[in-house]
């Protein structure tokens, strides 16, 4: 009886120490002694530290929005650190056994040399930790936490709350479902050559285009070369450039359009280019623009440290690039201003009659889509004449994507904590949980919270982790490409920009973890895109079925007439095909996005619906400029 009371003693003071009581019953059994001793001892830390992986696993509900309150504060320093002693343990050691001899005892010290931290191993029967989770369950935590909200019937509502949101932000969001000047999508027959200017934050890209047309739609099966870049030049934005005022900067884009052109194997450029016939000229701006026309537009403030519109705003942009040029004796035209997504869609609109849709995600994300004019409130296409009106039925649409999905997005405490650092937290939510700019952000916070933990690099995060976005997304990128059983390439790609305070590489179930982190990461981001992609595919069915019954009961016209035909024309083609063109480098080249992605269109997709293709559209903003170009018949 004495010993049974002491044990039950025993498990009552346990409890009181976060263990399970069956848990502190075996303990009492295996070393009577030890819960005679100080709290403070390092082997009743232990055993406390080691049960408590079963009972303070993080838990958090599929729809969560808030960080939980088992997230490690990272704005202190760790001041433990886990070292694990043994190396023997048997892999069939039942889990409620307890370490007893002191070689195999798992403890918790003050920090040591780096170099001296254990390595802690995913295969359980490696070792044991005594921190508040394994690697194995801060994993599965992860999955639970980071996809449970974007699968099956979540992942649905995701998207139906997106067309809701989708559908309010055209008739009541100035900020984002801007309607552009673009309503005329090509037929793939218009012939040319146009010269085309994609201008970003870090790059200049000149290219002087021919577009040759295609005899039918096989010719885009078949691979036909409809579209041919005749020469190109890529221009790096030095930080000096950056400092250019005014019309010095266009003057060195001046430059830089003359030196592509003289390189073209051309008569028909140079001939073209005087003041009765300038040479048209498509542009890709990445900058804030008050678009005034499909060729113009009044400068406003650059932003990314550029100083060339400061004193140039109000002007029309159109202007200053042809005075620019005509000071270098080029005469040229600005004949069409589009924004990447729409470049995108209308690069491969040229090759793909169905394409109704282009996504851009790389650094960002956004999403153009084509769209019935009157689904569009009537304030946001500004003063457009009549005429303008009576021509367009369909507009393509610059959705500015990464705006939507307040309320509805399924935040994590990692996705808190990037917001809770963030300037804007509010602007751009869905950007924040997709790009490339935030995907390795949001992945260097679980994995602090994964070091803080569950002991992941020994308890002690590479120093460079603790600065942040220092984790890049072509790190993790790179990392997820190497499927060989060593992980050695992904070790390499880590350490290269990660290394250890030790200066020792990270153990191969470090590694493991991290890439196991990223691809849950993007994964979620997948699915997301992958939503946005339904949801305005869902919109636009639903849109034009409304369009097609409103002109039914409208007052017959030619208009009227005219544009229900469209309408059931694009109904026809959804009903077929409709692609998706893309462009950038975390759908390119993130490892197994793009299938992620196609997978969730297709579980989504109506059975209405046909095919919902995801297809490339390489050199999308260089050739996107020039189609718009044909487009106009310029």
């Amino acid at each position: 009886m004495t010993s049974l009371r002491s044990a039950l003693i025993a498990a009552l003071k346990s409890l009181l120490k976060g263990r399970s009581f069956i848990q502190a019953i075996l303990a009492f059994w295996v070393n009577p002694n030890d819960e005679s001793k100080p709290a403070g001892n390092a082997h009743s830390n232990a055993a406390a530290a080691s049960s408590s992986q079963a009972s303070n696993v993080p838990q958090q509900e599929s729809n969560e929005h808030a960080p939980q309150e088992d997230v490690a504060p990272l704005s202190k320093k760790t001041t433990a650190t886990v070292t694990v002693t043994s190396s023997h343990s048997s892999p069939s050691s039942s889990p409620a056994s307890l370490p007893t001899s002191p070689a195999s005892q798992a403890t918790i010290s003050p920090p040591s040399s780096p170099d001296q931290q254990p390595r802690l191993s995913l295969n359980k029967s490696k070792g044991t930790t005594s921190t508040k989770t394994s690697i194995e369950q801060f994993l599965r935590d992860a999955e639970r936490t980071l996809l449970q909200p974007v699968q099956g019937r979540n992942l649905k509502d995701f998207a139906t709350g997106l067309q809701a949101q989708f559908r309010d932000g055209l008739l009541n969001n100035a900020a984002c479902m801007l309607p552009s000047y673009n309503h005329q999508l090509p037929n793939g027959r218009e012939k040319g050559r146009y010269l085309s200017l994609d201008v970003g934050g870090s790059t200049l890209r000149v290219a002087l285009i021919e577009l040759r047309g295609k005899a039918s739609e096989d010719d885009a099966v078949k691979g036909a070369e409809t579209m041919v870049i005749l020469s190109k030049a890529s221009f790096k934005i030095t930080p000096e450039l950056k400092k250019l005022e005014g019309m010095a900067f266009f003057d060195w884009m001046a430059v830089r359009i003359l030196e592509t052109i003289n390189k073209a194997e051309t008569s028909t450029t140079r001939d073209n280019s005087n003041a009765d016939y300038p040479l048209p000229v498509g542009l890709a701006w990445s900058f804030p623009i008050e678009q005034t026309s499909l060729r113009g537009g009044f400068l406003q403030g650059m932003g990314k440290g550029f100083r060339a519109a400061d004193p140039l705003l109000g002007q029309d942009l159109g202007d200053i690039i042809q005075t620019a040029c005509l000071a270098r004796g080029l005469h040229v035209e600005l004949a069409t201003i589009v924004n990447d997504s729409t470049a995108c869609l209308l690069s491969e609109a040229y090759v793909h009659a169905a394409t109704r849709f282009g996504l851009i995600l790389g650094t960002g994300v956004n999403i153009a889509v084509h769209l019935p004019v009157p689904t569009v409130g009537r304030s946001k296409f500004g003063a457009r004449p009549d005429a303008w009106f009576d021509e367009a039925s369909h507009v393509i649409i610059n959705t500015e994507l990464g705006m939507f999905g307040h309320g509805i997005l399924p935040v994590t405490r990692w996705d808190a904590l990037l917001n809770a650092d963030h300037p804007k937290p509010e602007f751009q939510p869905l950007e924040h949980m997709v790009s490339g700019y935030y995907l390795g952000e949001v992945t260097r916070f679980a994995l602090l919270e994964a070091v803080n933990t569950a002991g992941l690099f020994g308890g002690v995060a590479p120093p460079s982790l603790l600065t942040p976005y220092a984790l890049d997304t072509e790190t993790l990128s790179v990392m997820g490409t190497d499927k060989s059983p060593t992980l050695e390439m992904a070790t390499a790609a880590f350490h290269q920009k990660h290394p250890t305070a030790s200066g020792m590489p990270p153990a191969h179930s470090d590694i493991l973890a991290v890439c196991t982190l990223a691809f849950l990461i993007a994964q979620r981001s997948a699915a997301i895109v992958g939503a946005s992609v339904s949801a305005l595919w869902a919109l636009k069915a639903e849109t034009e079925q409304e369009y097609i019954h409103a002109l039914s009961t409208a007052s017959p016209t030619a208009v009227r007439a005219q544009h229900s035909k469209n309408a059931q024309a694009e109904l026809s083609i959804m009903h077929a095909r409709t692609v998706v063109a893309f462009n950038g480098s975390v759908i390119e080249r993130y490892p197994h996005y793009l299938e992620q992605c196609q997978a969730v269109i297709n579980s989504l997709a109506a059975s209405s619906a046909g095919s919902i293709d995801l297809v490339p559209a390489e050199e999308s903003s260089l050739l996107g400029a020039a189609v718009s170009l044909a487009c106009l018949g310029a």
